[in-house]
């Protein structure tokens, strides 16, 4: 057997795999809250890994070793802001979703959730954050397609455009099938396998550089382009704008509703520690993997990758150092990573539909027929980021920070604050939101000529966000003591 057939075989069997857990899946699914939320029997492990492959996705395994194949040491930062991110996530937020979620009349969604906690009768706080959550995953979506289709045309030759469609296949058939149980099982098994293929090809690549030492001197010879939009003004060293904007990632795990919905499923509350301690091990493993597989590119493949190029850092390094049947494995776990993250994304994208719009408009909607618009609409969203992938020389890492800040800054103000101040109001809770998701869609789009708006967009969304919230309660509380 050739090496290209050890490799087709082992992608063949990682899908048959996949396809007979979307099938199990299947049979398990009986309503729409074990659609869309397992119904709330998650254990420790699946929750915590697939908490952490939905969070990460292809970015992990192309867009990060390629920032840091690229950017050098400044990925560290982006590195360590995640890692903070995620521990706090899991020690401030999810015990407390997941006794609220499940206290306010068993709320299955986000938007849902928002609804109860602010007593909203006129639905407008469920329906707005559903666009922002539809508006955004078009965007992240597409960016785990576009991932599928690099890896698809490195693998097998196709076009880009083939690539990813096949992708798009691929993690359409079993999301449709198995809904949140298929993913959340697929998922565990897709964490681990990134989890092994990014240790295990770090330490290769570590091994035949001759170490931690020569990894550092190669670094410092090359002279590699930083193509990273953050940093400094005098295009120097990365300055102070630039590392506030890659610590800042971490400000995104808070609104972040593929990963908030993996708290809200976990079995009981009891059972988060547990989850967190493996979840806070696989991110520090998986992230500190990622950086030395992009710095140990710098020294195997020199300046050989440029621009969209240097997010195959990951691939090139396969072919080069290993025997096929571990390379094909490795390559698998791209493909594990990439449908980790678009299944959960398309699940919660659909449910946004169904259970927090169409719901809305129909009431005598049964569980069935909510079931299978549930999977129309992930077919309906599959369509549209496959439409906005189709672009080949787009960037895994820009179309994951877009939205990355956009769900950070839009939920995640909202999501802490709803948590831990009691008198919260829904109209600050709407001005939060609002404040958060155009100030990351404007600041986007303005020219960064001037130095400030150089700064990530999730650092003054984020901020103006909670300022909106602040505020908009204390004028409240004035007009109200005026009504007195």
């Amino acid at each position: 057997m050739t090496d290209q057939n050890i490799i087709y075989t082992t992608f063949g069997a990682y899908l048959l795999l996949v396809f007979a857990i979307g099938w199990l899946g299947l049979q398990r699914t009986h309503s729409q809250s074990d659609y869309i939320l397992g119904g709330r029997k998650l254990g420790s492990w699946t929750t915590a890994i697939s908490a952490g492959a939905s969070d990460m996705s292809g970015w992990l395994l192309l867009g990060l070793p390629g920032y840091a194949y690229l950017a050098g040491f400044e990925a560290i930062w982006i590195a360590i802001g995640l890692y903070i991110g995620t521990c706090l996530n899991w020690y401030f937020v999810a015990p407390r979703l997941r006794v609220q979620t499940q206290s306010l009349n068993n709320a299955l969604t986000i938007p849902e959730y928002f609804e109860y906690r602010f007593n909203d009768s006129s639905h407008l706080l469920r329906f707005i954050s559903s666009i922002f959550i539809l508006v955004f995953y078009l965007f992240y979506t597409s960016s785990g397609l576009v991932a599928g289709g690099k890896l698809f045309e490195s693998v097998f030759g196709l076009s880009y455009e083939w690539a990813v469609i096949i992708g798009a296949l691929t993690i359409l058939i079993y999301t449709c099938l198995g809904g949140f149980l298929a993913v959340s099982w697929t998922d565990l098994i897709q964490g681990l396998l990134m989890a092994l293929a990014l240790s295990y090809v770090a330490i290769v690549s570590i091994y035949s550089i001759n170490g931690f030492e020569a990894l550092y001197n190669w670094m410092a010879i090359i002279n590699t382009d930083l193509v990273n939009p953050y940093t400094s003004i005098e295009n120097g060293p990365l300055g102070f704008i630039g590392i506030v904007s890659l610590l800042a990632w971490g400000l995104g795990y808070f609104g972040q509703p593929h990963i908030l919905v993996r708290f809200m499923a976990i079995k009981s509350e009891k059972m988060i520690p547990k989850a967190r301690t493996i979840a806070i091990y696989w991110t520090a493993i998986s992230l500190f993997s990622a950086v030395l597989i992009g710095f140990s590119g710098i020294a195997l493949l020199g300046n050989q990758l440029q621009a969209g190029d240097s997010e195959k850092v990951f691939i090139e390094l396969l072919s080069l150092l290993l025997h096929p049947i571990p390379a094909g494995i490795c390559l698998a776990a791209i493909l594990a990573a990439i449908m980790s993250t678009a299944d959960s994304q398309l699940l919660v994208a659909s449910s946004a539909l169904t259970e927090d719009i169409y719901k809305i408009i129909k009431n005598d909607v049964t569980d069935k027929q909510l079931m299978l618009l549930g999977r129309l609409m992930v077919i309906v969203l599959t369509l549209c980021a496959t439409a906005l992938a189709f672009k080949p020389d787009s960037n895994v890492l820009d179309l994951v920070a877009y939205a990355w800040a956009g769900f950070g800054a839009t939920f995640g103000p909202v999501i802490i604050l709803s948590l831990y101040w009691k008198k919260m109001t829904r109209n600050a809770a709407l001005a939060g939101m609002l404040t958060g998701g155009i100030i990351v869609i404007v600041w986007k789009n303005i020219s960064s000529d001037y130095w400030l708006f150089e700064l990530y967009e999730l650092v003054p969304g984020f901020i103006f966000a909670i300022l909106a919230i602040v505020i908009c309660q204390k004028v409240e509380i004035i007009i109200n003591r005026k009504r007195v």
